[in-house]
């Protein structure tokens, strides 16, 4: 099981999978988000008394949080830090140009340019923009969770996440 923060982290996880061509429901591997890093007690609660080999994913202003629940080698125990979260490390790995090139395709990049005209962001560098632009608009950021993930080649992947990925797989062949 991965345990993630958030519905976007659920589908970044669950759309690298598809990509490396991994099916989740054969390897017995489900991704279920937790609704905030103040949850991972009581996931843990739940799901380690049932001996469920666990890994996840957090963002890294969340590390105490899953310290205090796990303990302080969050990557021996298979949790994995997002620096400064999942999206900001998408658009490291496609770079600022390619994402931008993504929303272009979907019909957002003169949405993104009316964020990036706001006084609070102009002259923002485009990866601080970008973050901002994904994490305002309803579903915008589980929407754009799978896009870039698809949009990456499948070993480019941003390395807490391939890494999560690989962890609950060895686990469940394990």
């Amino acid at each position: 099981m991965v345990l993630v923060e958030g519905t976007s982290d659920q589908v970044a996880v669950e759309t690298l999978a598809e990509r490396r061509a991994v099916s989740l429901v054969a390897e017995g591997i489900e991704v279920v988000p937790i609704g905030g890093a103040q949850a991972i007690g009581r996931f843990l609660a739940h799901f380690g008394p049932l001996g469920v080999p666990l890994a996840g994913l957090y963002d890294v202003a969340e590390e105490r949080e899953f310290a205090r629940a796990l303990g302080d080698d969050l990557e021996r125990v298979g949790f994995f830090a997002c620096e400064p979260d999942l999206e900001g490390e998408l658009i490291r790995a496609l770079g600022a140009d390619a994402v931008e090139a993504v929303a272009e395709a979907h019909g957002e990049l003169n949405a993104f340019r009316t964020l990036q005209k706001q006084p609070a962001w102009r002259g923002q560098p485009a990866e601080e923009q970008l973050r901002r632009f994904m994490g305002s608009g309803g579903s915008r950021k589980i929407r754009y969770a799978r896009l870039l993930v698809e949009a990456l080649e499948p070993e480019a992947a941003p390395a807490p996440l391939a890494r999560v990925l690989d962890r609950a797989l060895s686990a469940g062949r394990g």
